[in-house]
């Protein structure tokens, strides 16, 4: 099944695309790589998961924000793109979960995103290398911002 399918196959709701907020491109193609600038937790209804990860959120809500990220990222590439299906599969994510010094567990949190592109693109393909890492604040106070790289099809 490709990805456009596996979008309708499990019923995803993709979020309106985000609008950019600041001075950046939210997709960049360079030859066959597909950068995407930070993404934030956006919900359909357009407000944002907000709050720390280990104080506010717990481990579980913050993993939910982050698969909240991977359908905004998915919304602003299938408009830039016209098709998931370009994408053969993802190279790289980074992850940044707004939690307090002592929290520790950042990996499970930008597990949301990983899981949700490895239900869309498989086992082999929708896992890149990744990293995850806390700061202590993001943009409005979002609780996840991802950013990331895929390949397209040849």
């Amino acid at each position: 099944m490709n990805p456009d399918e596996m979008i309708t196959e499990l019923n995803l709701p993709l979020p309106p695309v985000p609008k950019a907020a600041g001075i950046y491109k939210p997709v960049l193609i360079l030859g066959d790589l597909v950068y995407f600038s930070g993404h934030l937790p956006i919900l359909s209804d357009g407000s944002m998961i907000t709050g720390r990860v280990g104080t506010e959120l717990s481990i579980e809500e913050g993993s939910a924000a982050a698969r909240h990220v991977g359908l905004s990222v998915l919304s602003s590439l299938k408009e830039k793109l016209g098709s998931l299906n370009q994408i053969s599969r993802l190279v790289k994510l980074l992850g940044m979960v707004n939690a307090p010094s002592s929290f520790s567990q950042h990996p499970k949190v930008i597990n949301g995103c990983s899981e949700l592109f490895q239900e869309i693109w498989g086992e082999d393909l929708g896992i890149g290398v990744r990293s995850a890492f806390g700061v202590s604040g993001l943009p409005g106070n979002a609780s996840v911002e991802i950013e990331g790289i895929f390949q397209l099809a040849r």
